[in-house]
């Protein structure tokens, strides 16, 4: 296997392993190595096309679930403040009638 693809493919394992640890930080410094993986496999001119299509769309399926996931990881955050807010403002209401 050509080492370009190879690298993107182990970028993209480990891209989906911290995506399922929901390692956030993890994913963004992997983001990064995935999309130089990307740029190296694209200009090397031995890379198989077929082989590297294949990668290529497995990588967009990986995106897609990654965003999806962080789309349920924002909603999730968003409801906890949500409720921090009403507590602080049932606490500044307790507070006045204490």
């Amino acid at each position: 296997m050509n080492s370009t693809v190879l690298q993107l493919e182990q970028t993209q394992n480990a891209l989906r392993d911290a995506m399922r640890r929901a390692d956030w930080e993890a994913i963004g410094g992997l983001d990064q190595q995935c999309r130089q993986a990307v740029d190296q496999a694209l200009t090397d001119p031995h890379t198989p096309v077929e082989l590297l299509r294949d990668r290529m769309q497995q990588l967009l399926d990986l995106y897609r679930e990654l965003v999806d996931a962080c789309t349920g990881e924002r909603q999730r955050i968003a409801g906890e403040l949500v409720q921090i807010n009403q507590s602080k403002k049932k606490a500044k209401v307790y507070q006045l009638f204490s």
